[in-house]
C-alpha cells in the first residue's frame, strides 16, 4: 500500500505480529496506571500544570449541565462538529472522573457515548465524522473500562464495531481515498481508526488486526509527506489537525504495544514540530495562509514530540505558550506535559527559515520578543494536495510592534459549502490572487493566477545584517508575462523592502495588493501610506519606479472580477494598492518600515 517512496523508509510488520505484546487489561490508550499519580504530582508542583487542569475541570462541570449531543448534519453533509464536541466531552469528563473519582462525570460521560451510540451512523460518507467518534468511544470505553457495567460495555464495544471499524474496513478494502491519501484525512482517519482496534483488541483480535494492519501500511503515506524538512503542505493549522490523530495513534500504540514500529522514526516527521514554530508571528498566531484558521500556534503535540525526540525548542514552544495568560491548556498538554525546556534559551534558535518542499519561509527580528518584527512568505504549489490552496503564489503576513500590519484574507467557509453553492473555488474573493497580498497582472473573470502553477524560493540567504528570499513567480503569470520575480529583503532586522520585477511580450495591467485592519493614511504624492495602531505605526513606501502612486481600496472583487452573494464581505479591513496600467518591464520596490511614536524601531 506504501507509495511515493514510502516503502523505502518503513517496513510495515507482519498482520500476525502486531498485536503480539498487546498489554492486558484497561487503560491502555495513551494513559495506563502510572498516568494519573504522575499528573496529580505535575498539578502540585507546577503553576502552569495546575491551571490547565483547572480550565479542564471548569470544562467538564459545564459539560455536566449540557445535554448530551444529537445527530445533526447542519450542512448537508458533515456530521463532524457533533463527533468532535462527543470527542471532548467525553476525553474530559474520563480524565477528570480518573483524577478526581467524582461518580458525576462518568454518569455523565455515558449519557454521551449512549446517545451517539444510538445514531443511525457516523456519517461515514463524509469519514473524518466517522474516525473522530471512533476515538471518542475507544477513549472512553478504555479509560472508564471498570466504571461500566457488562451491558454498558457491550453498548459500547458493538458501536465501535459497527459504526466504526466495519465501516472502516470497507473503506479499506476499496484502497481509495483517504486510504492512499497524503493529506490530514489519511491521518485522523487512520488514527481514530486505529485507536478504535487498539481499544477492543483483547475482545476482537482479528477485527483489530485488520483494522490496524490497513491502518500502519496507510500512515506512512501521509507521514513520508513531511520529508525532508518537516513541513506541512496543507498550512500550520491543518498540520495541527493531521499531527493530532498521528500521535494520537503513535502514542497510543506504545502504550498499548510498547511499540510503534518505527512510524515516528519516518523521515521528516520529527522535524515536523518547527513547522508551527516558524510559521507563526510574534504573536504566537498563525501565519494564516491558504484555508489556515488565525488560531495561536503551539499545540500539545509539541510536547510529546519535545520527550519523544530530545529537541527541547519544541517543549518550550508550548510551555511557553501556555506560560501566557491566554494561554488554553488541554487534557493532551497533562497527558504529554513537559516541563524540562521551560529555561530553554531561544536566542540559539536562527531567526529565519525556508522549507524547501512547501516553499514558505518566514524572517524576524528576534524570539521571546513580543514586538518583534516577523515576516512570512508563501510560495509552493497552487494545487497543494488538491485541498486547501489558494491562488496566492508570493503573498506575504507581517508583524511587528506588537500587531499584525499585513493579513491574510483567511478562509472563506462557503469554499466549504460548494456542494449547495455550486460556485467554482477561484470564484471566490479570498480565493483569488487579488484577496492576496500579491500580484494581479490582466485581470479577468477567471483564475487570477494559473492554479496548477509551481512557484519556488529560488534564494533563500540569511545573514546577521540581512535576510533574502526570492519567490520566481513566473509560472504563475506565464500567460501574461515572460518573467515575474518577487523579492524579500529583512535589513538590519528593522525594515522589509519588497522588489517586483516584470518583464512582458505586450503592455500588461499590474496590480499590486496588500491587505490590513490598520488605520491608513496617504502622504499627499500618494507614494508613502502610514499604517496606524493607536500610537503605533508602520510606514510604506514607494521606493521606485517614481509614477507609481498608492491607493486605498475595499476588500472587495476587482469590476471583471466574479462576486458571488454567498461570500464573506470582508469588513473592517481593506487594501493598499498600486495600479499600473501599460507595463512592460518593471521593477518596483516596496520598503515597510514600523515606527513606534515617529521613531523607527
Amino acid at each position: 500500500m506504501c507509495a511515493m517512496g514510502a516503502e523505502a523508509l518503513f517496513t510495515p510488520p507482519p498482520a500476525d505480529q502486531i498485536l503480539k505484546t498487546l498489554k492486558p487489561g484497561h487503560p491502555r490508550l495513551i494513559i495506563d496506571h502510572t498516568t494519573v499519580p504522575h499528573i496529580r504530582d505535575l498539578i502540585a508542583t507546577d503553576t502552569v500544570a495546575a491551571r490547565c487542569y483547572r480550565r479542564v475541570k471548569r470544562s467538564a462541570n459545564r459539560t455536566l449541565k449540557q445535554a448530551p449531543s444529537e445527530y445533526k448534519i447542519p450542512d448537508g453533509r458533515r456530521l463532524l462538529s457533533v463527533s468532535r464536541r462527543v470527542k471532548e466531552r467525553v476525553r474530559t469528563l474520563a480524565f477528570v472522573y480518573l483524577m478526581e473519582g467524582d461518580r458525576r462525570y462518568v454518569d455523565r460521560a455515558w449519557q454521551e457515548l449512549e446517545a451517539a451510540s444510538k445514531f443511525k451512523d457516523w456519517n461515514p460518507s463524509h469519514f473524518l465524522d466517522t474516525a473522530e467518534m471512533t476515538y471518542a468511544f475507544a477513549t472512553g470505553y478504555d479509560w472508564l473500562y471498570h466504571e461500566w457495567t457488562p451491558e454498558q460495555r457491550t453498548i459500547l464495544k458493538t458501536a465501535i464495531v459497527t459504526l466504526g471499524l466495519e465501516p472502516g474496513i470497507k473503506v479499506y478494502k476499496r484502497g481509495r481515498g483517504w486510504v492512499r491519501g497524503h493529506n490530514n484525512w489519511n491521518q485522523v482517519c487512520n488514527g481514530g481508526l486505529g485507536a478504535g482496534g487498539l481499544a477492543i483488541a483483547d475482545e476482537a483480535p482479528e477485527l483489530a488486526t485488520e483494522i490496524l494492519h490497513h491502518g500502519i501500511q496507510s500512515l506512512p503515506l501521509a507521514m513520508s509527506y513531511y520529508a525532508p524538512d518537516g513541513a506541512g503542505a496543507e498550512g500550520v493549522t491543518y498540520w495541527s489537525y493531521g499531527a493530532r490523530y498521528n500521535i494520537l495513534f503513535l502514542s497510543a500504540l506504545e502504550t498499548a504495544l510498547d511499540t510503534d514500529f518505527g512510524l515516528s522514526q519516518i523521515p521528516g516527521f520529527k522535524e515536523s514540530g518547527d513547522y508551527q514554530l516558524y510559521i507563526s508571528g510574534a504573536s504566537g498566531r498563525a501565519f494564516n495562509f491558504a484555508d489556515c484558521g488565525l488560531s495561536r500556534m503551539s499545540t500539545p503535540m509539541h510536547f510529546w514530540m519535545g520527550k519523544k525526540f530530545n529537541i527541547p525548542r519544541y517543549s518550550w514552544f508550548r510551555y511557553s505558550e501556555l506560560q501566557k495568560p491566554r494561554g488554553r491548556g488541554s487534557v493532551l498538554d497533562l497527558l504529554w506535559f513537559d516541563n524540562m525546556a521551560k529555561t530553554f534559551d531561544s536566542t540559539v534558535l536562527p531567526p529565519d527559515k525556508r522549507f524547501g518542499k512547501v516553499d514558505v519561509a518566514s524572517m524576524r527580528s528576534g524570539w521571546n520578543d513580543p514586538a518583534a518584527l516577523v515576516l512570512g512568505i508563501q510560495a509552493g504549489g497552487n494545487m497543494n494536495l488538491r485541498m486547501h490552496r489558494h491562488l496566492d503564489q508570493g503573498t506575504f503576513i507581517l508583524e511587528a510592534l506588537g500587531e499584525r500590519w499585513v493579513i491574510d484574507s483567511g478562509t472563506e467557509r462557503e469554499t466549504y459549502q460548494r456542494h449547495r453553492n455550486k460556485e467554482k473555488r477561484w470564484a471566490f474573493y479570498r480565493i483569488r490572487a487579488e484577496g492576496h497580498n500579491t500580484l494581479v497582472l490582466n485581470p479577468e473573470g477567471g483564475p487570477d493566477q494559473d492554479p496548477g502553477a509551481a512557484c519556488a524560493i529560488t534564494k533563500f540567504e540569511s545573514t546577521r545584517k540581512r535576510t533574502t528570499a526570492v519567490v520566481d513567480l513566473t509560472e504563475a503569470y506565464a500567460t501574461h508575462a515572460s518573467r515575474v520575480q518577487r523579492t524579500f529583503e529583512l535589513i538590519d532586522r528593522s525594515y522589509v523592502t519588497i522588489t517586483d520585477e516584470i518583464v512582458a511580450d505586450n503592455p500588461a495591467e499590474a496590480w499590486w495588493f496588500m491587505h490590513t485592519q490598520a488605520n491608513v493614511e496617504l502622504s499627499p504624492d500618494k507614494t508613502a501610506a502610514t499604517l496606524h495602531r493607536g500610537a503605533k505605526q508602520l510606514v510604506v513606501e514607494i521606493v521606485s519606479p517614481p509614477e507609481a502612486g498608492f491607493t486605498v481600496m475595499a476588500a472587495r472583487p476587482l469590476p471583471t472580477s466574479p462576486d458571488p452573494d454567498v461570500q464573506n464581505k470582508n469588513e473592517g479591513r481593506r487594501k493598499l494598492a498600486i495600479w499600473l496600467p501599460n507595463v512592460r518591464t518593471l521593477k518596483l520596490t516596496v520598503k515597510l518600515t514600523p515606527m513606534r511614536g515617529g521613531r523607527t524601531e
